[in-house]
């Protein structure tokens, strides 16, 4: 019996190791693979200050079902840089450390609400901070042929089945948008599926790629 006990638990040691450190490193590998073939898409970055223009931006168009087609800056949580896939697929964007863009919402940059989901635990933990965003901060999606910036607005926190938070205008059924939104989307507490922890953000500016880029990516 002690012997059973002693493999069982070197074995759930293992397992946890595995789950909590190697997926992390192998979805934080599969992220720069993303954003290099990005990089090698999109016409090199002006490094320069610019103009805010707070017209309607550039719509940021998926290339494909589980292909990347954008970056995510998040300024409040460091200087890394995260690769957006269409899709929501667990063995193609998920689990590679990918954030992912709900098929059904708005396109990123369109009139409407975009929404974006990653995991916030293992695999990448690419949302492991998102408690720490607060009302103001920005979210910079670069495109390829445009920066776009979201302020935050707020957070909740809500059950699993809660898709009102993705409507065009959040929680306000019927209603039409009239301005980008972007919603973040990810599971909690943090090793749970239990709820959901949302961050809701609207537009506030755009710069042409060869115009320059947003200040705070100047500064990191």
């Amino acid at each position: 019996m002690g012997e059973v006990l002693f493999t069982a638990g070197a074995f759930i040691g293992l397992f946890l190791v595995w789950q909590l450190w190697w997926t992390n490193i192998e979805a934080s590998e599969n992220n720069s693979v993303a954003v290099a073939e990005l990089d090698g898409v999109f016409e090199p970055e002006v490094v320069q200050r610019a103009e805010r223009h707070t017209d309607a931006p550039p719509v940021i168009q998926p290339r494909g079902s589980n292909e990347p087609f954008a970056k995510l800056y998040v300024p409040r949580w460091g200087s890394s840089t995260l690769a957006i896939a269409e899709g929501l697929s667990y063995a193609n964007v998920l689990d590679h450390g990918l954030v992912g863009h709900y098929p059904d919402t708005a396109s990123i940059g369109e009139v409407g609400n975009a929404g974006l989901a990653a995991h916030r635990m293992t695999r990448g933990a690419v949302f492991q901070n998102i408690q720490d965003l607060q009302p103001g901060d920005e979210l910079i999606v670069e495109g390829d042929s445009a920066w776009i910036v979201f302020s935050v607005t707020g957070h909740e926190v809500v059950n699993p089945n809660d898709g009102q938070v993705l409507l065009p205008v959040p929680h306000q059924p019927g209603v039409e948008a009239d301005t980008p939104h972007l919603t973040l989307t990810t599971c909690h507490p943090l090793m749970s599926t239990r709820e959901r922890y949302i961050v809701y953000s609207e537009f506030e500016y755009w710069i042409p790629r060869d115009e320059g880029m947003p200040d705070a990516l100047l500064e990191k």
